[in-house]
């Protein structure tokens, strides 16, 4: 990193720490110098594991992004200052691989773990809530279904002429699939199928199937960490989730654009008010329109959607079967950019 570039880190507002290639703190701006409540020249110099205490966590990360030449996200850090006060942080490791002078990138941003935590209560409220709605609205249509395919077969067999029967088939043939559909809304709840699965296959099925449904126009890019190990989870219900998600972003930009398919490890991450000591985090990223403000916070509840043509049950559903599997889904989305982010957890009851 050149020099030229410090008196830019002394002007932001996200805390930043650079370290040399014997993992000394070589540089600090001013908002790292606010959050760790110390002065540049008491750090300076130091082994970041003389600095602060509790940097198990931090350590395994800078190890991570070391080895892998890459990026690498802490999502729920504990790092002690000399104060004796405990941070609770979201840090990210960057590697500066054709630097002479710095050997890592460190930022650091405080956690509202208050927040969090109400924003997941708020999750699990409206998830419970979704499936009451679904199944009150599931009931309502599966009525009214069996009397319209029963009229339909009563006025196939008055017909005379054949070629109207083709009619008929088809109001039987788009009734039964309804029908179908409102069994699986009636049971939303019932318990998936736990086996052992890579969440990479589950990512090749959709891209392989969206790219299928759109062969033109739409590139479905992979950034994988192959080294995550297996999940426990139900495989279809995981497919469901993640091509909801991709073909979403895919109709958002009308066929035309760019999706990332991102893996990554998460630490220390409390998901349906349990700590787990690993999750996976699958992020599906797009270069689209972004969600219209006026729903983004709503793009999760029954029959809201940004399109004309649109059911609004498909993120619904998503969030239902992620809940099921003890974890949680969130995003985020401005014009340009639109990451929702899957976190399962490694291992659950």
């Amino acid at each position: 990193m050149p020099d030229t570039s410090i008196p830019t880190l002394e002007q932001l507002a996200t805390a930043i720490l650079l370290l040399d290639g014997q993992a000394r703190i070589a540089y600090l701006n001013p908002a790292a110098e606010n959050l760790f409540d110390v002065s540049r020249k008491h750090l300076i110099g130091h082994p970041i594991q003389h600095a602060f205490t509790q940097t198990g966590q931090l350590a395994g990360a800078m190890q991570h992004a070391l080895s892998n030449h890459a990026s690498y996200i802490e999502h729920e850090l504990t790092l002690g200052t000399s104060g004796h006060t405990k941070l609770q942080l979201r840090a990210a490791i960057t590697p500066l691989l054709n630097d002479p002078d710095y050997k890592l990138l460190l930022e650091f941003h405080p956690i509202d773990r208050p927040l969090r935590l109400a924003r997941e209560e708020q999750m699990l409220d409206q998830t419970q809530a979704n499936r009451l709605l679904l199944r009150n609205l599931a009931h309502e249509i599966k009525n009214p279904l069996g009397g319209i395919r029963g009229a339909a077969q009563l006025l196939e067999q008055e017909l005379d002429r054949p070629g109207l029967r083709e009619y008929t088939q088809v109001i039987i043939q788009e009734a039964d699939r309804l029908r179908s559909l409102m069994e699986r809304l009636l049971t939303p709840q019932t318990m998936p199928h736990f086996g052992a699965l890579n969440i990479h296959e589950v990512l090749e099925r959709v891209r392989s199937v969206v790219l299928a449904e759109i062969p033109e126009g739409l590139s479905i890019r992979r950034d994988y960490d192959t080294s995550l190990p297996d999940l426990r989870g139900d495989k279809e219900q995981l497919i469901q989730v993640m091509l909801n998600i991709v073909r979403n972003a895919a109709q958002a930009m009308h066929g035309k654009g760019n999706i990332v398919l991102r893996t990554r490890i998460a630490r220390q991450m409390t998901l349906m008010r349990k700590r787990h000591r690993l999750a996976v985090m699958v992020q599906i990223v797009d270069n689209g329109p972004g969600i219209p403000e006026a729903i983004r916070d709503k793009i999760f509840y029954p029959l809201v959607s940004g399109r004309p043509d649109g059911h609004g049950l498909g993120l619904t559903l998503a969030q239902d079967f992620v809940s099921q599997h003890q974890g949680n889904i969130e995003v985020e989305s401005e014009p340009g950019r639109t990451c929702f982010t899957v976190l399962l957890p490694l291992q659950h009851d």
